[in-house]
């Protein structure tokens, strides 16, 4: 079973589950990767995370049989896992921009978000660079910043640490604790232990043999096969650009898929998230 299909046969495994506790790890399972990486490939080839899909599905499915006069609104809400008519009216509201108890009115307009299928596409115009290499462990030090998989704060957590990097000095002491490859300032992005499957955390860092100093932390990355996306700059734009043709066009046609690790930012050019050479590094295998 390919990547696409793996990707639908999660679909297929929400879609059974939808009036459920439904358990996002388990789709990951049938998608043969870690519960992070799902989460974070699946709004790179969709545009939503996975809980926004679920809520609107939901949603959709409620408002079709809200439409039934027979119907009760506590009753459907229920039925698609909201025990508070609140939390239900809220989700509602937020999807059709209407109450649920006003669908059954005539000339009331709702939406309809149809399953998600994924299919290959014509691409591959523009050459895509990459690199397999084996890595072996490394420690690396700097300071890190909690995020959410399933929500776009504003202001981005991730540019809040970046911009108080710059301006107190910690950009220059990484480069100074930076004595080993990858050389540079390493973007280390890990799976919070200490929340759930939705959180995250994103390490600021620079691989390091020499003490911590006060205010920072260390993490290892243990050896992984890499496949290593080089790029001559461009800033988060061509950041992103990447990771979703790295997510729509690599993973589908490689012959390699997620292995269970960080995914990795390297900043060749120590200078700033906009400036200099960058690449993007994914731990991989060899699909099954």
């Amino acid at each position: 079973m390919d990547w696409i299909e793996r990707m639908n046969a999660a679909v297929a495994y929400i879609e059974d589950h939808l009036t459920e506790d439904l358990d996002i790890a388990a789709a990951a399972r049938v998608a043969q990767c870690s519960p992070y990486h799902f989460q974070r490939i699946f709004p790179l080839m969709t545009s939503i995370t996975p809980a926004e899909y679920v809520r609107r599905r939901r949603m959709s499915l409620a408002a079709v049989e809200l439409r039934d006069p027979d119907a009760r609104v506590l009753d459907v809400a229920i039925k698609y896992g909201y025990n508070s008519p609140t939390a239900f009216n809220r989700a509602f509201q937020g999807v059709h921009g209407i109450a649920p108890s006003l669908v059954r009115l005539g000339g009331t307009t709702v939406k309809s978000y149809p399953p998600i299928t994924f299919t290959m596409t014509i691409r591959g115009r523009e050459e895509l660079r990459y690199r397999v290499e084996e890595g072996e462990a490394f420690r690396v030090v700097g300071v890190s910043v909690p995020c959410e998989m399933n929500v776009e704060p504003e202001p981005n957590p991730i540019l809040q640490l970046w911009e108080v990097a710059a301006r107190t000095g910690i950009l220059e002491r990484l480069a100074e604790l930076n004595d080993a490859a990858p050389n540079g300032l390493v973007a280390v992005m890990v799976p919070d232990p200490d929340s759930d499957l939705t959180s995250w955390r994103y390490i600021l860092s620079a691989v390091s043999s020499k003490p911590v100093p006060d205010g920072m932390e260390e993490y290892t990355v243990t050896p992984y096969t890499w496949a290593v996306f080089p790029s001559d700059g461009g800033g988060p734009e061509a950041m992103g650009a990447i990771w979703e043709r790295i997510a729509n066009e690599w993973l589908p046609t490689s012959g390699y898929e997620y292995a269970d690790g960080p995914d990795m930012e390297v900043y060749l050019d120590p200078v700033s998230l906009e400036e200099g050479q960058f690449e993007l590094r994914i731990p991989v295998r060899r699909a099954q």
